[in-house]
Parts: structure tokens; sequence; C-alpha cells
């Protein structure tokens, strides 16, 4: 997958192209399905999970698009997480104090 800037931009006059990498929500036992323009790259449990996912799909050095909606998009959850345990609880559920 070589980056397309042009077609990632976003164009006013044209429907938008939806990103080509998709991050599904978290899942309840840790990590998120990551599609490449619609193929199934694997389940990623780090960013460097989705890093090695697009250059195996022939995108290096892609650490600089996680953050741009252009290329990556996050769905459910908060975009680079990808544990539904909420913030201040351990593994199981119990509050950390």
């Amino acid at each position: 997958m070589q980056p397309d800037h042009e077609q990632a931009q976003p164009d006013t006059d044209r429907t938008p192209v939806p990103a080509p990498v998709t991050v599904g929500r978290p899942a309840g036992a840790g990590g998120r399905r990551v599609t490449i323009r619609g193929r199934s790259a694997g389940l990623a449990h780090s960013d460097a999970d989705v890093v090695e996912f697009l250059r195996r799909a022939g995108l290096p050095d892609a650490w600089e698009y996680l953050d741009d909606p252009r290329w990556v998009e996050w769905q459910g959850g908060r975009p680079r997480t990808y544990d539904t345990t909420p913030p201040g609880h351990g593994d199981h559920g119990e509050v950390i104090g």
C-alpha cells in the first residue's frame, strides 16, 4: 500500500474517500481487529501491532499515519487504546486504589 495523499485528501467536490485502515472497537479480552482496504490484517494489542500490519501491507514508517483520520479510522472507544478495562481498574475489574 503506497501512500496516496491525493486519494486520502478530503475533496469537497467529491464524496469523501473512507480511510484505508480501520481499527475496530476494543474486544472484551483486549485487542482491536484491523482491516486494510477491507481485508483483515489481524488483531492488534498495541500501536506497534498496527504499524507492523501496515508495514506488511507496504506502508513503511506508518507511525505518522496513526493519528491521521484520512488514513486510520478508529471505531468505538478511544484511538490508540486496546482494551476495555476502565482507567483505575485492574485486569479483573477490581478498583485499584
